[in-house]
């Protein structure tokens, strides 16, 4: 079995905005999602900026008893989902329940809680620890809470793939309906860590952007001037489902998904390979899984991180599988604007992909101003273009040298 699966609904909750219209218009527009963090307080920290996701109420999005009792990564996926669902018109009853899954990627779970417990467990004693500690931490509690809430109690799993997890989330659930295991997926990514323990641990390791007084500006992806990546948080969800249950139910389709590749790096704990072989195998994996040329995309959402050693390895690794038509391809990064949502990177930057094949638009990087000496492709600089996209590929790459591409294709018959 090789059953056509297309994506019928999108949600997301960003640092853009809430909600697709309002992010994507922000994105399109080139604005940025970046400014100090409130979260906590940062002084003493060599980092004191982050992608926080604003006017968020997750009594908007479930009850005030659920609301109370779940950490904002739950409370992000769950508003993306029912923001995916009603766009996609995708109806979850006791006739498909079983049919209808949940895989979402997610890197680090309730980090928050995890230290706020800690921090209880020395001052207070152990006797005061929450009963909902362990189940509010553990990543798999959104794709739980998702098959709790909307009845989908089909394949459910949580992806804890680093900065790959939301693409891999997707890409699974793209082969479990491939296969028929499964008819329709809620899929994507989700993070909301902008916690002092995870900014004080990426600023350890030197990782972080600290342009503090100039927060807009920090995440500048393939320039000279860029200094490491900022922290964001949000939810991009995404509704899988076959081709033959979305045109019985004539549900709008953004993009069909058409390949997914995935490779390890076996290099180094943080760092890709000089040469981008790891990523260039993942994204030679795709286009033999999508059965389609190199020369066939139109489009890639790099990974693009804003760290020096990313995005020149990405670059070459492009460079590797594309050729000199790799100068030819519109390549940007949105992270320039959303910053990094780490294991929910995935989620947001293929609903991006899928909207740039559906709206005809390329978002652009923003902030770059002089390219670095070896980043010399197309990256879309500081202004979005409108260009018919075809076909489109979107990278993701994790700690550990987890990699994951993702094809999406506009929609034929």
């Amino acid at each position: 079995m090789n059953r056509r699966v297309v994506i019928t609904g999108i949600g997301l909750v960003t640092p853009l905005g809430i909600g697709v219209k309002e992010t994507w218009s922000a994105l399109c527009a080139g604005n940025s999602g970046i400014t100090e963090i409130t979260r906590f307080d940062t002084a003493g920290f060599v980092t004191r900026i982050a992608g926080e996701v604003k006017g968020f109420r997750p009594e908007d999005f479930m009850s005030k008893k659920d609301a109370l009792r779940s950490e904002p990564f739950i409370a992000y996926s769950v508003a993306a989902t029912r923001m995916a669902l009603e766009d996609s018109g995708l109806v979850i009853d006791n006739s498909n329940y079983d049919r209808v899954g949940v895989i979402t990627g997610c890197g680090l779970g309730g980090l928050g809680i995890m230290e706020k417990t800690i921090l209880d467990i020395h001052k207070k004693g152990a006797g005061r620890v929450s009963p909902f500690f362990i189940p509010l931490m553990i990543g798999n509690m959104a794709p739980g809470i998702i098959s709790i809430l909307f009845g989908a109690k089909g394949p459910n799993e949580s992806i804890a793939t680093a900065c790959a997890a939301g693409t891999h989330a997707v890409g699974d659930s793209y082969k479990l309906i491939q296969s028929g295991a499964a008819d329709a997926m809620i899929t994507g990514g989700v993070e909301a860590v902008i916690t002092p323990s995870c900014i004080a641990g990426f600023n350890a390791m030197k990782a972080l952007s600290t342009r503090n007084d100039d927060p807009e500006r920090a995440s500048r992806p393939f320039d000279r001037d860029r200094d490491g990546f900022v922290v964001g948080e949000g939810s991009g969800i995404l509704i899988l489902e076959t081709l033959s249950g979305a045109l019985e139910r004539g549900a709008h389709i953004y993009a069909e998904v058409c390949g997914f590749g995935m490779s390890g790096d076996g290099y180094h704990m943080t760092s890709p390979p000089p040469d981008g072989e790891g990523a260039a195998r993942c994204m030679k994996s795709a286009l033999k899984d999508a059965g389609i040329t190199s020369g066939s995309i139109d489009y890639i959402n790099a990974h693009g991180t804003s760290t020096q050693f990313n995005d020149m390895y990405e670059t070459r690794a492009i460079k590797s599988v594309f050729g000199d038509k790799a100068y030819k391809i519109p390549v940007s990064s949105t992270k320039s604007m959303t910053g990094h949502l780490l294991g929910g990177a995935g989620g947001i930057e293929t609903v991006f992909t899928a909207l740039a094949i559906s709206d005809g638009i390329i978002p652009p990087t923003i902030n770059l101003d002089n390219p670095s000496e070896e980043c010399d492709l197309d990256y879309v600089p500081n202004v979005a273009r409108r260009v018919n996209v075809e076909v489109a590929l979107t990278n993701s790459f994790g700690f550990g040298g987890t990699n994951a591409s993702l094809i999406l294709r506009k929609y034929r018959p």
